[in-house]
């Protein structure tokens, strides 16, 4: 299992397939399971059936690595685009954004600008997340984090789970008082720096989440939301937030389009607060490949597919 997660993620990065794979009908059927199309449209249609059950959502424009200044502001552009017609719908979608689709490549500083653009953009009561990237971006990621959240509190970080770094990379946020969306790693990194193993993985999460629910409850984490679809790992973390003190909304699972429904109405039923991460645009096969390599599983329903051409 661990060679074949490595190997899509190998994949995840090959041009050749990021360029010619996505024009293979079965690969597009695929997808569709995890994204509902590649327009804001379809993106905006979800969101309306998602609330229609009680289920937030957040929005992510797909792409990353941007090397143009043009395209980069164009990207901004477009996410204040999207925060207006969010606004304009009435839904309470949030929005979740890469910085190197935001020219963090170019410049942190011309980074930062756009992020601040399309933070003011958006309401106070909301957050706009930051996703986090392979390792190599985590430092700068952090540093544009944590110049940004000084002068917005509504913005939000991603941490990895499967780094070792990361128990130390929220004791040092804290203090600033973050909302932190945990997830538990979707690149390929050496075991120099990431635990290879899956339950040492999900044991750090499960740590994690404690201090996240922790601080939380002493209001040192303004929103601790858990990134995950292991539903062991959520169970086993809503029993503890219960434990703590935390009511049902205050305990926040985000989960992607399309995996795990059963458990996402569940958990909404239950008065939980879910949040689903919807993706949409024409960048998607890098996302789709390393979505596979979190579940191989999946990839017996993209079998499926091609044997239904």
């Amino acid at each position: 299992m661990a060679l074949l997660r490595s190997a899509l993620l190998v994949a995840s990065q090959n041009r050749w397939l990021r360029e010619h794979a996505v024009n293979y009908p079965f690969v597009r059927r695929s997808v569709s399971r995890f994204m509902p199309g590649e327009s804001l449209e379809a993106a905006l249609d979800a969101a309306y059936a998602l609330a229609e059950k009680k289920i937030g959502s957040v929005f992510t424009h797909l792409g990353e690595n941007v090397t143009e200044r043009a395209e980069a502001e164009r990207i901004t552009q477009h996410y204040v685009e999207v925060l207006r017609r969010i606004h304009a719908s009435g839904l309470g979608t949030e929005v979740s954004v890469k910085l190197t689709q935001l020219g963090l490549d170019l410049s942190p500083e011309f980074c930062m600008e756009n992020l601040e653009t399309i933070i003011q953009k958006e309401k106070k009561e909301a957050v706009v997340w930051v996703d986090m990237e392979a390792s190599s971006y985590v430092d700068v990621t952090l540093e544009v984090y944590r110049n940004t959240l000084q002068k917005y509190p509504n913005v939000g970080i991603c941490l990895q789970a499967y780094l070792y770094r990361t128990k130390k990379d929220l004791e040092q946020l804290l203090p600033l008082r973050p909302s932190v969306r945990l997830v538990k790693g979707a690149y390929k990194e050496p075991a120099e720096i990431a635990y290879p193993k899956k339950l040492d993985v999900d044991e750090n999460y499960f740590a994690l989440g404690q201090a996240m629910m922790a601080a939380q409850k002493e209001g040192h984490c303004v929103r601790a939301a858990f990134g995950t679809h292991d539903v062991k790992l959520i169970r086993r973390l809503a029993e503890h937030a219960s434990i703590a003190g935390l009511a049902k909304k205050e305990f926040e699972v985000q989960m992607l389009y399309g995996i795990q429904r059963e458990e996402q109405e569940r958990l909404a039923g239950e008065g939980y607060r879910l949040g689903v991460l919807v993706a949409y645009g024409s960048y998607w096969f890098p996302w789709f490949v390393r979505r596979l390599a979190e579940r191989p599983a999946n990839l017996w329903f993209m079998a499926r597919n091609l044997l239904a051409s």
